[in-house]
């Protein structure tokens, strides 16, 4: 299915997100079976269902109007980033600095796939990671996903 470039779409529902004071990170399209084009929103203090549900209808029309998906039928998802969402850009790594992140790897390194501990910088290419143990720099091209640590005691 063709559709119309993310920027363009991201670009239409922050003009509806700025003045609910919500900001909107990121913008997905799945395609297959039941395409969905999902927006996932950042809020000061959290986001709520209600917050979702705001947008949604904020930018329904608009989107309608807009036509990402040129005819095609599709479903529409407004979404809180989520706990463990993938950092993607350099303002999800560089605010996670001096905090504890998850560092999945593709290949084992010392034994191991799967790391936590501090990131201590990033530069776009590298990240360093503290762990109990030592200090690693992981190349970006070997890291599969980092997020934020999640405690769930």
């Amino acid at each position: 299915m063709k559709i119309k470039p993310v920027e363009e779409i991201k670009s239409l529902c922050e003009k509806y997100a700025a003045p609910l004071g919500i900001a909107v990170a990121d913008v997905e399209f799945k395609q297959g079976k039941s395409p969905a084009l999902t927006v996932f929103i950042d809020k000061a203090g959290g986001v709520s269902l209600d917050d979702c549900e705001k947008l949604h209808n904020a930018i329904f029309d608009p989107l309608d109007e807009l036509d990402p998906t040129y005819g095609q039928p599709y479903t529409l998802n407004v979404s809180s980033l989520g706990a463990d969402r993938p950092f993607k850009t350099a303002e999800d790594f560089n605010s996670h600095i001096g905090k504890k992140v998850e560092v999945k790897l593709y290949a084992a390194v010392k034994g191991k796939k799967f790391y936590d501990g501090e990131l201590i910088s990033y530069d776009g290419e590298r990240i360093v990671l503290k762990t109990v143990k030592e200090t690693f720099s992981f190349d970006l091209k070997s890291v599969v996903k980092v997020n934020e640590y999640i405690d769930f005691n």
